[in-house]
């Protein structure tokens, strides 16, 4: 098979295309072809500094194909299934960005009718908007129509794959979404996402625009930028609402007023898919597997999020696309 191996840290080009050997499915685990492979911050991140425990690296988190075989204790039944998969190289040598890989099967979500390029797009984004979504004091464990009716959401940076995420997320669960963006341009893409509410933070005063739509504040903040953004975020909380971060963007520590927090009871939630509690994400997945079916998550430029499509060869190139924050999702065909 087709497989991108790494086997040292380093930028783009420790990116090669090689043949493997089709690995086999141990138990408890499925083989799957993959059609599409999606690429995340933390896979060039990892490409960069992660360790290699085996020595090298097929990288990709997520991607959607179909199981062509399947490990001890695992239903036969599985075999032909179309799927998606989440964290695929996570402690695990076998990503995605390859025409075969091997996952738990946990890690393999039915995908139904949904294109290989939705399913691809679900994984971390998905999970990470979640775990966003339901941690806070006023937020519901699991996510469904309704569950966040009489919610305000604010999503700092909605034109991100994870603010993207959390928008369609948020809105499919009926809560009013306020969400920030630098330019008309993501305005827009915000706005196609299903944003109720989009604040240009170049042109507008964050705290008053959302002071005007939701009076006592939000019940939770979806944030990639805490240290930029901490004192905004401390002026819109609603009592007992909650900062979930989950990215570092711009870099620095945050500094943070005890006083009108406390006050308050406000929390701050740091979030990292990998590590969350397994609790947490296995409800994640029953959660984004259900809004996919129901037609709650979309993907493409009239859902908020521009598909940027490339080559198994070429993915040396999508990786500098994420990492140099390309605006929208990018993709790997595992099958060109």
């Amino acid at each position: 098979m087709k497989a991108i191996v790494y086997e040292t840290n380093g930028d783009p080009s420790v990116l090669q295309l090689v043949d493997r050997p089709v690995p086999e499915p141990g138990p408890g685990e499925v083989l799957v072809r993959v059609a599409v492979s999606g690429v995340n911050p933390t896979d060039w991140k990892a490409r960069r500094q992660w360790p290699l425990s085996a020595g090298w690296q097929i990288p990709g988190q997520d991607g959607a194909g179909v199981v062509e075989a399947v490990g001890e204790g695992v239903d036969q039944g599985l075999v032909g299934e179309r799927v998606w998969l989440w964290e695929a190289a996570w402690q695990r040598p076998w990503g995605t960005a390859a025409e075969y890989t091997v996952v738990p099967v946990r890690q393999a979500v039915p995908l139904g009718d949904a294109s290989f390029d939705l399913g691809a797009c679900l994984g971390i984004p998905f999970l990470t908007a979640h775990r966003c979504l339901t941690a806070g004091e006023f937020m519901p464990d699991k996510l469904h129509a309704g569950a966040l009716a009489d919610h305000t959401v604010l999503v700092q940076g909605g034109a991100g794959a994870v603010g993207n995420a959390a928008i369609q997320l948020a809105r499919w669960a009926d809560a009013c979404v306020i969400t920030t963006v630098s330019s008309p341009e993501k305005a827009n893409l915000a706005a196609a996402a299903g944003a109720s509410h989009v604040i240009n933070y170049r042109e507008q005063d964050v705290v008053e625009e959302v002071r005007k739509i939701a009076p006592d504040g939000v019940h939770t903040v979806v944030e990639v930028s805490p240290a930029r953004n901490a004192a905004v975020d401390v002026q819109v909380l609603r009592p007992g609402g909650a900062v979930c971060a989950y990215a570092d963007d711009g870099g620095g520590e945050v500094t943070l007023p005890v006083r009108a927090l406390m006050v308050p009871n406000a929390r701050w939630q740091f979030v990292l898919i990998y590590t969350a509690p397994t609790a947490a994400k296995a409800q994640g997945v029953l959660d984004v597997a259900a809004a996919a079916a129901q037609g709650g998550i979309r993907v493409g430029e009239e859902a908020g999020l521009p598909l940027h499509h490339y080559s198994l060869a070429s993915a040396g190139a999508a990786h500098e696309a994420v990492e140099t924050s390309t605006v929208g999702k990018v993709l790997v065909s595992a099958t060109e």
